[in-house]
Order: structure tokens, then sequence, then C-alpha cells
């Protein structure tokens, strides 16, 4: 089996990974409280404008529109039953415009969080929610995606399920958790506790990190903090939020511009992040600002927390309250 991703990373320095996917449909047309997933269906067109638009900013990897397509979530909708279906078709819709980029670039089939509490806290079990994660990964690679990619995850119990779900399909596995309550997740977990528990999952990962979260400058920490904990050829994936969720007439705006994007990925880069990325908010214009940011950049040394805030915003800012984290969905 070719494993495109480590090929890349064989022979890159870093690799850019892609922007947010639900902002952007916001923008193109998606109704709030509706599923992005179902556009795989309804709307393949757009979902494959949205996947170009990453490749044309410079994306080395672009994510499925199946972030929320695992049984769970989709049962808020009734949809449960056309789990298969749903990422089979978004992973289509990817691997057909990356394979006519001109250029490699990978596909990887994004498996979020089911929204569910996981046991003991909650109810439900390792073992149902790795079924959950097999059938959709099992979708996923139906639809000819390089690697299946875990985001957003915020306990130990679900990544486990998660790793376990997607290792059945023989693929490689990234994952990454988001780490949005004061440096932790939402569980309690920190970045050096997570990478320490990444390193005994069912399967060797090709690459671990953070995701989403509260703002740029906490995803540069939580990196960092990853680093301390990673072992010798570890690769860490930074893909943070663009700047801070704001409510402004009623609606969610991110704050961070450009500049302060391609600020983060080089500051990313510097902290020891290997795939770079964006999550809410990150837009074709962001992601293609970071491109250039990156492009001949020779890496510096780790940042220092002051220059983080200085230039990324507040490391310990909290996400307004009716924001938090949107477990249901993503970007």
């Amino acid at each position: 089996m070719s494993d495109l991703l480590s090929e890349l990373l064989a022979t890159r320095d870093y690799l850019l990974a892609d922007g947010a996917t639900g902002t952007n449909m916001f923008a193109m047309g998606l109704e709030t409280g509706a599923a992005p997933d179902l556009w795989n269906l309804e709307h393949p067109d757009r979902v494959a404008e949205l996947n170009r638009s990453f490749i044309e900013a410079g994306a080395d990897i672009i994510l499925t529109n199946t972030f929320g397509a695992n049984r769970y979530r989709l049962a808020l909708h009734g949809d449960q039953n056309r789990c298969r279906e749903i990422n089979e078709a978004g992973a289509r819709i990817a691997r057909e415009v990356a394979d006519v980029a001109g250029r490699p670039v990978a596909v990887a089939g994004s498996m979020g969080p089911t929204g569910e509490i996981f046991e003991p806290v909650g109810t439900l079990s390792e073992a149902d929610g790795a079924a959950a994660f097999a059938e959709q990964a099992e979708g996923l690679n139906a639809g000819s995606v390089d690697v299946l990619w875990i985001e957003t995850i915020s306990s130990k119990e679900e990544i486990n399920a998660a790793v376990a779900g997607a290792a059945k399909t023989g693929l490689p596995v990234v994952a990454t958790m988001t780490f949005d309550t004061v440096g932790r997740t939402m569980m309690g977990i920190t970045p050096e506790e997570a990478i320490g528990h990444s390193h005994g999952l069912e399967i060797g990962l090709l690459a671990f990190g953070a995701n989403c979260g509260v703002g740029p400058g906490t995803l540069i920490d939580t990196v960092l903090g990853l680093k301390r904990s990673a072992n010798v050829g570890d690769i860490i994936v930074a893909k943070g939020n663009c700047g801070i969720p704001e409510f402004q007439d009623g609606e969610i705006v991110y704050s961070g511009t450009h500049e302060i994007m391609a600020s983060y990925a080089r500051m990313a880069l510097d902290a020891g992040a290997r795939i770079i990325g964006g999550c809410c908010g990150t837009t074709p214009g962001h992601l293609r600002a970071m491109a250039n940011a990156l492009k001949g950049y020779t890496p510096g040394g780790a940042p220092e927390k002051a220059d983080i805030e200085a230039t990324l915003g507040h490391i310990d800012e909290k996400p307004p309250a009716a924001v938090g984290k949107r477990r249901s969905r993503k970007r």
C-alpha cells in the first residue's frame, strides 16, 4: 500500500494542511443547523470547489467533508444508516480533486468526535465507539483516502475507540486533540499527557497533535507542550483556529487576519510542528498567506510565551460561553 503522506513527509520539512470546512460552507450557503456532511450527496460540486480552493491556496493535505459523519452525529438528522454512503462520497469528491491537482496532494479522511461521553463518566463504551468509528473508516477507505484523520477529541477513551476503529482498515492514522479548557482538553488532559497516551495506542500513529481550540496563540503553546513530551521522530500537527471567535451582529466571527495566520504558521514551525494548517474560520485566503509565509522560511528557536502573546494574542484566552467547543460540527 502506498503511503503518500509518509512519502511527502520524507521529502519535505513541513506540509501544509487545509483550513475550515463548516465556516466556509456557511459562506457557500449552508444553513445553520444543517449537516455539512450531507452536502457530499446534495451539493458535491460545492464540496469539490472548497477542496479545490485549498489546493490552489497551497494545501498538501485536504480533509474530507466527513467530520460529523459517524452514526451518532448523523442520528441527529435521521441519517445514521447512510454513514458509509456519506463517507465514501466525501472521500471520492476529495480524491477526484486531488488527483488532478498537478502535484501530490494527500486526502485525509476526517473523523470527528461522536458527541457522546464515554464510560466511566458517560454511557458509551469504547467497544461501541470503536464500532462506529470503524463503520466510518470503512466508508472513507472505500472512497480511496490516503490516511484517516481523527480530530477534535477530548478524552483518552474516545481516542482509544477512534484509533481502534480506524486500525481495522490498515490505513495510516493521524490524530489530534483539542486543548480548549485552560490548556487542557474538556476532559482535563494536558498536551504532555496526551502525547504520552498516544504512544501506547493500539497502532502507531503517523502523526499526533492539536486542532481547533481557542486561538492561534493557545495552539502554539499547546504544540510546545506536545514537543516537550514527544519521542524522537514524533511528527506533530498544528491546526489552529483563525483567531478568537467573537460575536458580531448575532454571528460568530473569527478575529484572525491573513497577517496573524502567517505569523502563526511560522511560529508553529518554530515550535516543532511539521504539519501545519488552520481550523475554524480559516479561509483559502488565510491558507495562502500561511503558504507564502512558510515558503523559504528558516525556522528559528522555540517561541517564548511573551513573543507568542505579543504576536498572536493571549495564550490563556477563554472562548465566549455560547461558542465553547462545537462538538457536533467543526470549522
